[in-house]
């Protein structure tokens, strides 16, 4: 089997390469990235070191792909992954669309001229802004918990709505999820679209308002300041979390399911209730693992912030028997052990 892998030196990408490799004996990987993303850059030898053939270049740029004919499956991991993208000065709506959308279109033409299998890495943030804020919620051990009677009490499904506003960044995904549902049911080729929970683990690029998990962790371990945002600045805001290497055995079934029928193509993947975790909770694991430090609270809003995502995979459940096998523990542990060992590591994806 040849796997292509879009955004192959980002977190995600790098990690499905060696998750990939390791479930499979004799796969050949090959990938295409453009190393815009701060700190991929350092992916790339170890990749290279693995055997993965891997082109530096823009999606967009004509031929790119075919450089990689026989692949005869394609992973999208390659976007602008804040929700803030496109609205906060750091890159603009046209960039942003060009790398979340735009790009889609060859990689879809290419899997149309070689009849491969489609897989895309989507977010939780395709749902719409207002009915999530609607959701009622109280507060429970610092984080925001739905109140009993609200129905979420497993998190939220895939039949939850996805009226805009959605911000321009789960625009551009959920648009690439129809663009390709429509070039699949076209052109006869299978595609499987993954609403991923928030992506963590060692040797994530965290930010403020991407990665929120390994950038908490990575500047609590260097005592840099930390501030809690929005919602009156308390810390409560919940998401769950989920480490890359937990979706291989998911992609795998789906590549070997094909153009079955039966098994829908778009379902959340994630590490759901038992992986959420609030800032004032995550606050108090750094207090016991990396020691005390002092976290400004301030109730700025931002664009975009919400105070409750978690999703519910239980469809992944019961057509996959998937389900995530690293605790959240487990992905915090990792990151702090990492942090440790690269105290200046966040520096590489602040330039």
């Amino acid at each position: 089997m040849r796997i292509l892998i879009t955004g192959i030196c980002g977190f995600a990408g790098s990690h499905l390469v060696r998750g990939l490799l390791q479930a499979l004996e004799g796969l050949r990987i090959s990938g295409v990235d453009n190393l815009s993303r701060s700190g991929s850059e350092t992916n790339l030898a170890p990749l290279r070191a693995l055997g993965c053939e891997i082109t530096v270049a823009d999606l967009r740029d004509p031929g790119v792909l075919e450089r990689h004919s026989g692949a005869d499956w394609v992973i999208d991991a390659a976007a602008e992954p804040s929700v803030l993208a496109g609205v906060s000065g750091n890159s603009s709506a046209t960039e942003l669309l060009h790398t979340n959308l735009f790009s889609t279109v060859p990689m879809l033409e290419f899997c149309r001229r070689h009849s491969a299998v489609f897989t895309l890495l989507s977010t939780s943030r395709v749902y719409g802004i207002k009915p999530l804020c609607e959701i009622p919620l109280q507060v429970v051990n610092g984080a925001f918990t739905p109140d009993s009677a609200s129905g979420f009490d497993r998190g939220i499904s895939e039949g939850f709505s996805t009226q805009p506003p959605v911000s321009l960044y789960g625009a551009s995904k959920l648009c690439a999820e129809t663009l390709a549902l429509e070039y699949g049911e076209a052109f006869q080729f299978p595609v499987w679209i993954n609403r991923c929970g928030v992506l963590a683990g060692a040797g994530q690029f965290g930010k403020a308002d991407q990665g929120i998990f390994s950038f908490w962790i990575h500047r609590w371990a260097a005592r840099q300041p930390l501030k809690y945002l929005g919602f009156g600045g308390h810390g409560f805001q919940v998401r769950d979390c989920l480490h890359p290497r937990d979706l291989v055995p998911l992609l795998l079934q789906q590549f070997e399911a094909g153009a079955m029928v039966p098994r829908t193509r778009v379902m959340n993947v994630s590490g759901g209730l038992p992986s959420a975790t609030s800032l004032r909770q995550l606050s108090d694991w750094c207090t016991a693992r990396l020691g005390a430090h002092t976290v400004e609270c301030d109730g700025q809003e931002r664009p975009y912030d919400l105070p409750w995502v978690v999703l519910d995979s239980a469809l992944a459940k019961d057509a996959w028997q998937w389900h995530p096998k690293t605790s959240a523990e487990s992905i915090f542990e990792e990151i702090a052990v990492h942090a440790l060992a690269n105290p200046r590591w966040l520096d590489l994806c602040s330039r």
